[in-house]
């Protein structure tokens, strides 16, 4: 579901929080894989680009139960220069974007408290709830001012072993991405893709065999005043920092 389709009476100018899943496969293989789709040659937002699945947090985020949160370290770095409670409502729109535009799901056999919402009943009805621990948050980036919209959006990385469904059936996708496919990360650059994806390419691509988390996660920060690349270190920020 678009952003526009979920809150038709949102503001086109406002910056909406975002998440962005790169599902990678064969992760300590000699190629790894990234999981692509592109965008449709009328979207308002990076239209024709190939992308990671992801999209605005919903309003009814922040109340979908996680079957299992993230790590305490990536917790506490989605809080840095942001509104400590937002944490959950990212995690779970990350797997909510996932699922809307893969049909992939990210989540562990548990029940739901009932009622289940709308969106998830297919979810919940294959017996899953969704599940954060295995997302692992590695980048953030903010729109540039005079874009026709505007995200502060979040990047997880999440091994493919950790999706419970078949990694090759897109059957239950949206149509919000087409030719989704896993794309190899020595491939990636020769398809259209937007600036940021390359820039998160190249991040991934330099740790792409280390699974602990980043010493720090690039935020690229786009205002009316500057670009900036800052560093979110949450716990782990050094002394003189």
């Amino acid at each position: 579901m678009t952003a526009d389709q979920a809150n038709p009476g949102v503001d086109k100018t406002a910056v909406r929080n975002a998440a962005t899943v790169i599902v990678v496969r064969d992760r300590m293989g000699a190629d790894p894989s990234i999981l692509m789709g592109q965008r449709g040659s009328k979207a308002a937002f990076m239209p024709n680009k190939f992308v990671f699945p992801g999209g605005a947090v919903d309003a009814t985020d922040a109340d979908v139960p996680l079957a299992d949160t993230i790590s305490e370290l990536c917790h506490t770095r989605l809080a840095d220069q942001s509104p400590d409670g937002l944490q959950a409502a990212l995690t779970v729109a990350a797997i909510r974007e996932l699922w809307e535009e893969t049909g992939l799901i990210l989540g562990s056999q548990h029940n739901w408290p009932d009622p289940v919402p709308a969106d998830w009943q297919v979810f919940a009805s294959a017996g899953y709830r969704p599940s954060a621990s295995a997302l692992q948050y590695v980048f953030r980036a903010l729109t540039p001012p005079g874009r026709p919209r505007r995200f502060d959006a979040r990047f997880f990385l999440v091994d493919a072993d950790e999706i419970a469904t078949d990694l090759d059936d897109f059957s239950r996708a949206s149509d919000e991405l087409s030719h989704l496919q896993w794309v190899k990360l020595s491939q990636a650059r020769q398809f259209d893709l937007p600036f940021i994806t390359e820039v998160v390419l190249a991040e991934v691509a330099a740790r792409i065999t280390d699974p602990t988390p980043p010493g720090s996660v690039p935020y690229f920060r786009n205002t009316d005043e500057a670009s900036l690349f800052l560093r979110l270190y949450g716990k782990e920020m050094p002394a003189n920092g």
